[in-house]
Order: C-alpha cells, then structure tokens, then sequence
C-alpha cells in the first residue's frame, strides 16, 4: 500500500447518469500500482490549476519532504519545469534544464538517486508525476507502465467541467453571503426553485451539503 504523505482527497466525477461516481477505488488502485514500480517513493500532482494541484500526493521520504517544502523548491524544481513546458515523459538524466539550487543533486543525497518523470494532460488544468528508485534508472517498460498509470490517475481525478449558469449563479449568491430568501428574490425565483439549483449543483458536484459544493466549485475553478 502506498504511503500518504498528504492529504488524499477523494474526488468524485459525473457521468452520463447525471450522477457523481466516487472514483476513490481506481485512485487507490493506481496509486498503489505507481507505488509498486517506485521503491524511493513518487510526487504526484493531478489536475494542477492556478499553480495548485487538485490531488497532491507524495510519498518521498520524510526529511527530503521536509527541506522541499521549507525551500518552497516546487517553485524552482527543473521536473515540475519540465513537465508544465510540455505533455509526455523522460528520465531525470535526461533533462537538460537549469537547477540553480541543485535540486536533484540534494534529492540524490536523499536517497533518490534516478527518476523519470511523466506530465498529462492541457496546460490549464496538467497532471504532473515523478517518480524514483534508489539503485538505478527505470527500464523502458517501467516507463511505460508508469505513463499508463498517471493517464489512469489524470482521468479518475478529473473534475467536473462545468456548472449550468443557474447553478453557478445560486452558488455565487450563497459564496458573497446570501441565504436562501434572498438569493432566490434576487433571482426573480421562490426559494423551492432555488433550494433545488442548489440540489442539482451538489449533485453535479459529488458533495453531500452546500458548504461542500460551494468549496469543491472553488477548488475546481467553476465559481
């Protein structure tokens, strides 16, 4: 089982139902998958948007953790670099990008000594993994099946795409402080019509309350 470091936070999607379908099972599976052909441990980031990933999960030992964030070195890394600059994979020894602060020289030092790394999906909204081992490069096929798993983990983490404008405009009302009443007379509507824009969304959403759509409609850049 692989090792959570982060916060691992479970997104839901909607299908052709109109229902949202958790997708926690086909996350942990593929986690697990990475994690098997990753003995140094993985950094993943899914669906990263305005700078911030929807799904961070890193399981790299602790200390190196540790010095990454206290250095904010995600902010200087070459791999997050070079996976934002484009779609596809290579090793870290491949990578000819600066490393001004010897990023993975110290990484190395951390027990990460080879890597390879793995970027999906558009730039507005990619998916960035990197993994490592301690004793050597990746094989081909690892590679390979690396891919195959982060395009597995980019689409279970995808988020809802878009709100109708009913339910985006009864989510903002309630975002800026409304509550129902008056929401719903600033929409020209009776509070039932609002309260089930506000069911629809939550629906839309995989969210169980309000509070928890109008956090995940934040999160996903939809309000």
């Amino acid at each position: 089982m692989w090792r959570d470091n982060e916060v691992f936070e479970t997104l839901t999607r909607t299908g052709r139902t109109g229902r949202a379908t958790p997708d926690q099972k086909s996350l942990a599976s593929n986690f697990d998958a990475l994690a098997s052909i990753a003995p140094a441990g993985f950094s993943a980031g899914l669906h990263i948007r305005f700078a911030a990933p929807l799904i961070y999960v890193r399981t790299y030992d602790d200390a190196w953790t540790k010095l990454y964030d206290e250095n904010a070195y995600a902010l200087r890394d070459p791999l997050v670099f070079w996976g934002l600059g484009g779609k596809g994979h290579t090793r870290w020894s491949a990578i000819r990008l600066p490393d001004p602060f010897n990023i993975l020289g110290q990484a190395r030092k951390h027990g990460l000594t080879y890597g390879a790394v793995v970027s999906c999906g558009p730039i507005s909204s990619r998916s960035i993994v990197g993994l490592a081992h301690g004793t050597r490069e990746f094989t081909d096929p690892e590679i390979a099946e690396a891919v195959r798993i982060v395009h597995q983990l980019h689409l279970a983490a995808e988020p809802p795409t878009e709100l109708t404008q009913a339910q985006i405009e009864a989510l903002r009302l309630l975002a800026d402080g409304d509550r129902h009443a008056a929401a719903a007379a600033k929409l020209g509507i009776s509070e039932s019509a609002f309260k089930a824009r506000l069911q629809s969304a939550r629906v839309r959403l995989g969210a169980r309350t309000t509070a928890q759509a109008l956090r995940k409609a934040r999160e996903y850049q939809l309000i």
